[in-house]
């Protein structure tokens, strides 16, 4: 196959792209350039698609010998990227921008154009592994090790993207052994860290970039009654779940400390209560997809694990499309959930679709005989 590998600079895409070779494939090396301030530099493992990252990504290409270019995605980036981020925090919710990366992005855009200029695939380093089923049929699992695995931020993949899609790395069972091979085929960046944070806001301060971007609006912090116990200076600089910075003037009756429950844009108020509060009896989403064939009771409902973090652990739960939503209902309760963070469910070690958070349920809300799922 005509392969195309995005080398993201790393370690993880350098040894996929030269496994995709060993594999027989036709490969070409492509780096997206995801900003144009051509001064970006990256801080150890803060930020990734940096001037330094497109010269290790090109060291390793010219390492296994592959053809290597530099496409400019920035525009894209910052329309379906970075201005949705802006956009779902001024809204009040949690977005993940690296959903939203790997959905319009690597596997919309990237592999939009790969096809179009012939390739049969894009080849990543992501953990995570694509088997068909007896008819032939895409599937997305987790990866060989569950410690590395990210099938997660995969999870919006349609049926036709994991057609033509390639994870290398999924069967390697630790990023040791990767590490290792990258400083047998002789990558510079056999050790280097990996990225983390969110890498169009390197210094990792998202509350003050978001207040750069869209101002800020003293507004007042209630508790779940209406009480006012506080103000803040924007309520983009909160997020669900969040106990610290509230700087309260009014303690709790109980003494016990607050947690953020709720932002409200519209009335530029963010809620707060007791941890007790932050669980969850229920989530539920209308921007929802599949990933490979749709389950065949999906009306009716079916069991399955739902994992909303990147590292959470999957929980069991219950899931139905109902009313134009994907409601999934966990056994348990899940703490700190917020809107626009994404749900993935699990069938095993498959990953069967996602959806964006829209609405929760608070458990201490709903009637204790409506928890067990059934």
């Amino acid at each position: 196959m005509k392969v195309l590998a995005a080398m993201s600079g790393g370690v993880d895409s350098a040894v996929a792209a030269a496994r995709a070779v060993e594999a027989g494939h036709e490969v070409v090396g492509v780096h997206l350039a995801l900003s144009r301030m051509p001064g970006t530099l990256r801080t150890g493992s803060r930020g990734c698609c940096t001037i330094e990252d497109s010269m290790d990504a090109q060291r390793a290409a010219n390492k296994i010998g592959i053809p290597y270019y530099v496409w400019d995605f920035s525009e894209r980036f910052k329309a379906d990227v970075v201005d949705d981020f802006i956009a779902e925090y001024s809204a009040g919710r949690t977005p993940n921008p690296c959903m939203r990366c790997n959905e319009r992005i690597k596997f919309a855009a990237l592999l939009e154009k790969a096809l179009d200029l012939g390739f049969d695939a894009v080849c990543t380093g992501h953990y995570a592994t694509v088997t068909t089923d007896a008819d032939g049929n895409p599937e997305l699992h987790r990866a060989a090790a569950w410690a590395k695995d990210q099938s997660y931020v995969l999870g919006v993949l349609t049926t036709e993207q994991l057609r033509h899609s390639l994870f290398p790395l999924g069967a390697t069972p630790s990023k040791a052994e990767v590490r290792a091979e990258a400083a047998e085929r002789g990558f510079s960046v056999a050790n280097k860290p990996d990225s983390h944070d969110i890498c169009f806001i390197p210094d990792g301060d998202t509350s003050g970039w978001l207040a750069e971007r869209v101002g800020t609006a003293t507004g007042e912090i209630v508790d779940r009654s209406g009480a006012v116990v506080g103000s803040h200076e924007g309520a983009h600089a909160f997020t669900v779940g969040q106990r610290r910075g509230l700087k309260l003037g009014m303690p709790a009756p109980d003494g016990k400390p607050r947690f953020v429950l709720e932002v409200r844009p519209v009335t530029n108020e963010v809620v707060v209560g007791p941890k007790e509060a932050l669980a969850i009896a229920e989530i539920a989403g209308a921007r929802f997809t599949w990933a490979g064939l749709a389950p065949s009771d999906v009306e009716r409902g079916f069991d399955c694990q739902v994992q909303i973090r990147a590292h959470a652990d999957p929980v069991d739960a219950w899931a139905v499309v109902r009313g134009g939503e994907l409601v999934i209902t966990p056994v348990l309760p899940l703490v700190g959930v917020a809107p626009g963070q994404t749900a993935v469910v699990y069938v095993g070690t498959r990953v069967m679709g996602q959806c964006t958070i829209d609405r929760t349920v608070a458990a201490d809300t709903v009637a204790a005989d409506t928890m067990a799922v059934v």
